[in-house]
């Protein structure tokens, strides 16, 4: 039976990062995809050539439109908030997505959710991943939009905290790895194993996923700072499928499930 599977994300990019596998795996087996990204990502970092303001985020809009066709999605929304840059270096925008009220901008994530009769939700783990300002509103307002549209299912999109640790000390040897790399600073970020509830297997579709990031080009470029992209996308193709391989949700309101599920729509039968 065909679902609707809808993905909520912060900036252009994150899509392709945390759930461009299940995306595309969704779509394949003949699921409705819908994105909705809650900023044009204006205040991401990109070198100098890639624009600044207001033509990068158009061009970051047009990244995504050309991500979301690598992954098979049917329909792209954005809620016209400001990117709100980074934890302790604020854009300066005038509509900043993290200080938004939660229940205007959950308002409107519950209408496209009314629209698409979406059967799951993937919002993200409470700390946003990382503690990006925007990623922790993500989870606030996709899950208070939920609620508002009652979605049956939420999953938290997220990664196995102990696989990145040992992923980022394998990178960190490769050569070309970026000066300073420390795997140690994700050591509370995203997810703890014992909390898991899903564990999709996208080793099928690792070909739309890096194709989708690829899509992506003025985030797989910086002046400064380390690019999770650039690292991605030049890894060789077998440690790629190796890291990429997988996909991580929590599903809210469930217990930590053993074995992991593997399938985003499981919840629905339960």
């Amino acid at each position: 039976m065909p679902r609707t599977l809808l993905t909520f994300h912060a900036h252009p990019d994150d899509e392709a990062l945390l759930t461009g596998g299940t995306m595309a795996r969704a779509a394949a087996a003949g699921h409705r995809v819908v994105l909705v990204l809650a900023t044009d990502g204006a205040a991401g970092l990109a070198a100098a050539g890639f624009g600044a303001g207001a033509d990068l985020a158009r061009r970051r809009r047009t990244e995504a439109e050309a991500a979301a066709a690598e992954l098979g999605v049917a329909r792209v929304e954005f809620l016209g908030y400001d990117d709100s840059g980074m934890a302790g270096e604020p854009s300066g925008l005038p509509r900043p997505f993290a200080a938004a009220g939660v229940e205007g901008a959950a308002k409107q994530l519950a209408e496209i959710l009314r629209e698409e009769r979406a059967d799951v939700l993937t919002i993200y783990d409470p700390a946003g991943g990382y503690g990006h300002p925007d990623h922790m509103q993500v989870h606030r307002v996709g899950g208070r939009a939920a609620d508002l549209a009652g979605t049956p299912v939420v999953l938290e999109a997220t990664v196995d905290r102990l696989l990145l640790r040992r992923a980022l000390r394998l990178v960190g040897w490769l050569p070309g790895a970026p000066a300073g790399f420390d795997p140690g600073s994700v050591a509370a970020a995203y997810t703890a194993r014992a909390d898991l509830t899903h564990r999709v297997d996208v080793r099928g579709f690792t070909d739309r996923k890096r194709a989708a990031l690829a899509a992506h080009g003025s985030q797989a470029t910086a002046n400064r700072g380390t690019r999770t992209l650039r690292i991605l996308l030049r890894l060789p193709r077998p440690l790629f499928d190796l890291v990429a391989g997988h996909e991580w949700y929590r599903e809210r309101d469930r217990p930590p499930t053993r074995p992991l599920l593997d399938d985003v729509f499981a919840g629905l039968s339960d």
